[in-house]
């Protein structure tokens, strides 16, 4: 039998609603997964019984590597039989062009890469085999494919530097002298307004100055020592940064040439390449934007109206992608990765460049938590004086670091309080000396949260955060504040350096450290990895989930046929989770179309306006009393 009251306050509800539609100005996250569904359900039905697609001549199970390399990262798991299918008749296919063996590594890389080791092993030495002495590859050795071998490209050698660069982070080794002269070829070929063209000294565009960015990008992943340096047990933090102009100057002429809908300066021609190859470079430097572009939401709502609507491809003009296998391959690789969960965002701040002394510290610690929940996650970079709360939402944390006070105006201040109060999680750290951003952060807290049950203490040692993922040995603990929102910590901050031990926790190192070193940052480590998990219970949200309910919301100041309610305010914590109500108003304009008031009234029980609301809202976090006068209006209004 249903429960009166929860009836009578679903009619009220309704009742005081009029129909409206909802207002959709964007892509939402359902329509990106029911697109790359139908996208994947169309290569489904293209697969043959013996496991491949119909290849090209010359490059035999190329099609077939790209099929599964789109169909894994839509989400496909390994072991379904018709990836395993793909898989066995790629493991038959030696290597012979550069695509094929790339893009099959690439496969071998992510699918099983313990069992095919030997087969990843083989193809990254026939890839350093057949580097050109100059840096580059081109299409394989003399004769092995019809196709005209020339000195070399960088389509080709973009996919290169893709199949080295995943084998290295499954543990296959790669030789440092390949990386380097990698390195050298691409800024060698880099134009001098930014872009790289198809070979060196020709005119640049989109598809390929993302291709030089992005493998630029890759090499110094491997190459650089980092910002953190150890002379025995010495940890010295906050060294001399290694310039990356060419990457700087890459994304100035991306961001001024920047589309979604052309490949730039090549508007005719390899779009579906191109957004591949966007993908890429934004997941890569870790750019929530390039430019003013948001370019996966962009991107995303572009593929999702371009796709097929009876049959579900995508299909391009050019080589490669006119052909609808390739094209929509190309576009699942740009939906499916482009929308890993962004498990934290490092706040871009002034004074300076203070916000990123250890610029690979966020890289490390989130491929540590990759390997312990054995999912794909990414993060990024978003400047906190440009972000709009809805921007911070984006992510599940943020992240707020440096050594010097940092300068938030009252805007930055206001919109991290509301990034906080919708359920954001923000996690604060002091580097290098960092006794000016101790006082300075302090300061941020008590503008954020001038509320007295909202004060920044210190952590007990029974709190969950020491021990959400992994425990930490007592020898190296930091002392860890906080400050209480809702039902949880909400605000972490430690006046400690952690960011300068994950710079040095670098996946690739082959390099040990000290004992007393090794401790400290496998410490560090684990304390980034638990506030991770404790922040997000490991759930962290796909990319474009985090907009919030109230973007949909029809809120107006007109009185009649107008649902408000009252929060009413006690002394139990009344206001614990300011955001439900407002939430829950916004959900019943945008998913119901009632119209509802554009603020919230917070009122007391003795306060003679209660009665003027047909719905009162209660919650909070501590026990709490009512006087006598309290419990009889509140009798006199239910009644």
């Amino acid at each position: 039998m249903a429960r009166p009251g929860v009836s009578v306050l679903l009619v009220a509800l309704l009742l005081w609603g009029t129909r409206a539609a909802t207002l959709r100005a964007e892509v939402t996250a359902e329509q990106v997964r029911k697109s790359i569904e139908r996208g994947a359900a169309y290569l489904w039905r293209e697969q043959r019984p013996d496991g491949a697609w119909p290849d090209y001549l010359q490059y035999t199970g190329g099609k077939t590597a790209l099929c599964t390399l789109a169909l894994l990262n839509a989400g496909v798991p390994v072991e379904d039989p018709r990836i395993q299918r793909a898989l066995e008749r790629l493991r038959a296919i030696p290597p012979t062009n550069t695509y094929t063996v790339a893009v099959q590594t690439m496969v071998f890389s992510i699918a099983e890469p313990k069992k095919d080791t030997l087969l990843i092993l083989r193809n990254v030495k026939w890839l350093e085999k057949t580097q050109k002495k100059h840096g580059g590859w081109n299409y394989g050795p003399a004769g092995s494919t019809p196709v005209e071998m020339g000195e070399g490209d960088n389509s080709n050698s973009q996919f290169a530097v893709l199949a080295l660069h995943e084998a290295q982070r499954v543990g296959v080794a790669v030789d440092a002298q390949v990386w380097r002269n990698a390195y050298k070829y691409w800024t060698r070929a880099q134009n001098a307004d930014g872009s790289w063209g198809y070979q060196p000294n020709s005119p640049g565009t989109g598809s390929m100055t993302c291709a030089g960015l992005g493998a630029v990008a890759m090499a110094l992943d491997i190459l650089e020592e980092g910002d953190a340096t150890v002379e025995g047990n010495q940890v010295s933090c906050c060294g001399q940064q290694r310039n990356r102009d060419p990457i700087e100057r890459a994304f100035r002429w991306l961001g001024k040439n920047f589309s979604v809908r052309s490949n730039p300066a090549r508007p005719n021609a390899f779009v579906l390449y191109y957004l591949y190859g966007l993908e890429r470079t934004g997941r890569l430097t870790h750019q929530r934007f390039i430019g003013d572009h948001d370019w996966y939401r962009e991107g995303a709502e572009w593929l999702v109206k371009e796709q097929d609507d009876l049959s579900g491809f995508w299909k391009g003009a050019g080589i490669g992608e006119s052909n609808p296998h390739v094209g929509t391959c190309f576009a699942l690789l740009f939906l499916s990765k482009g929308r890993r969960p962004v498990v934290v965002a490092k706040l871009k701040h002034l004074p300076r460049d203070d916000w990123n002394h250890h610029r690979h510290d966020l890289a490390n610690l989130v491929a540590y938590a990759e390997t312990k929940w054995q999912r794909d996650l990414t993060w990024q970079i978003i400047d906190v004086d440009a972000a709009s709360t809805d921007d911070l939402m984006e992510a599940s944390v943020l992240y707020l670091n440096g050594e010097m006070a940092p300068e938030l105006t009252d805007d930055d201040i206001k919109n991290l309080r509301e990034f906080v109060n919708r359920g954001g999680f923000l996690f604060a750290d002091a580097v290098c000396s960092g006794e000016d951003f101790d006082r300075g952060f302090r300061e941020i807290a008590e503008r954020m949260f001038p509320e007295p049950e909202h004060k920044l203490h210190l952590l007990p040692p029974e709190h969950p955060i020491w021990s959400a993922e992994e425990r930490i040995d007592p020898k190296y603990v930091r002392p860890l504040w906080g400050i209480e929102v809702g039902c949880r910590t909400s605000v972490i901050y430690c006046p400690e350096n952690l960011s300068c031990y994950w710079e040095l926790a670098r996946p690739f190192r082959t390099k040990k450290y000290g004992g007393e070193v090794e401790g400290a940052i496998e410490a560090a480590r684990r304390l980034g990895v638990n506030v991770l998990a404790y922040a997000t219970n490991r759930e962290p949200k796909f990319r474009l989930e985090g907009t919030p309910i109230l973007a949909g919301a029809r809120q107006d100041s007109f009185e009649r046929a107008r649902l408000t309610i009252a929060n009413i305010k006690h002394n139990g914590g009344w206001n614990a989770a300011p955001m439900a109500l407002p939430n829950l108003l916004g959900h019943l304009s945008g998913e119901l179309g009632m119209r509802t008031g554009a603020d919230v009234a917070n009122l007391a029980l003795d306060n003679e306006p209660l009665f003027e609301f047909p719905v009162i809202f209660m919650h909070g976090r501590n026990d709490f009393t009512l006087s006598d006068l309290e419990r009889k209006r509140l009798r006199l209004y239910i009644e």
